[in-house]
């Protein structure tokens, strides 16, 4: 499939992406067609987004055997994966350094993806998730999020599963092709109520976040003037002991004046 058998499909402003069928889901992908994902011009510059023709994609599936593994270097290690669709597609491993006191005590697992472990011995590296080794040629499925290195498409790992059978295998294709037929097939299109809806619900967003700021000001202004209150009265009270240590500083210099006048 082409991402760019549709010409120049329209790019929705980002604020209609929250209804895409592809914008929060696991788009499902070929390594070959995560090579024909396109950035798009204007306001999206710095984001990992990209668009197939005009749907907005984060986050990929893609199902295959690995075909290599390497150590990058101590931060990173290199998933290959290639799934017969005439592409490979690397894949972004995190190692976790467990001596570094900001990682969670309560992962022992030394990679960011959960029960995925790198294992070094001799200079060579292995994967085990949950236990089991992954060797080359063990199918696995994996998701991450889409970026680049020197200009080459990658994913960053978030999550996988092997792919024990065929007949999972199957499934994984055939979900594939379901949703590269019903959704990917056609550029993504919003009818004018769609868009009107949309815009109704930002406006009504933008109603309560005004409303939350006219209230949190007032709170504000409130709480202010019962500072200032409070201000006022320790002012008051201040001036009310003052007085009260004046006279009884007095009063206490008189009784000792009468004390040293000496008896008639």
């Amino acid at each position: 499939m082409n991402n760019r058998k549709h010409g120049k499909a329209y790019i929705y402003p980002a604020w209609c992406f929250s209804i895409s069928p592809t914008y929060n889901t696991w788009v499902k992908l070929t390594a070959a067609e995560v090579h024909e994902l396109q950035r798009a011009k204007g306001g999206f510059q710095g984001q990992k987004l990209y668009f197939w023709v005009n749907h907005p994609i984060r986050f990929v599936r893609v199902v295959g055997p690995i075909v290599a593994i390497d150590d990058i270097n101590p931060k990173y290690t290199i998933l290959t994966l290639d799934d017969g669709s005439g592409a490979t597609l690397g894949i972004k491993i995190i190692r976790r350094q467990l001596d570094d006191p900001n990682n969670p005590v309560d992962c022992p697992d030394n990679t960011e993806v959960a029960n995925l472990n790198v294992i070094s011995s001799l200079g060579v590296s292995e994967l085990a998730l949950a236990g089991n080794l992954l060797d080359i040629g063990t199918v696995v499925k994996v998701k991450g999020t889409l970026e680049e290195f020197r200009g080459v498409k990658q994913l960053e790992l978030k999550r996988i599963s092997i792919v024990k059978t065929t007949d999972e295998e199957v499934k994984a294709w055939n979900e594939l092709a379901q949703f590269r037929k019903n959704i990917l097939s056609e550029p993504w299109k919003l009818s004018n109520r769609e868009i009107k809806q949309l815009e109704d619900g930002i406006a009504a967003q933008r109603r309560k976040d005004e409303e939350r700021t006219r209230q949190k000001r007032e709170r504000h202004l409130q709480q202010k003037a019962k500072y200032m209150e409070y201000l006022e009265r320790k002012k008051q009270h201040d001036i009310k002991r003052d007085l009260w240590l004046a006279k009884m500083e007095e009063k206490m210099s008189a009784n000792a004046l009468d004390r040293r006048k000496p008896s008639q």
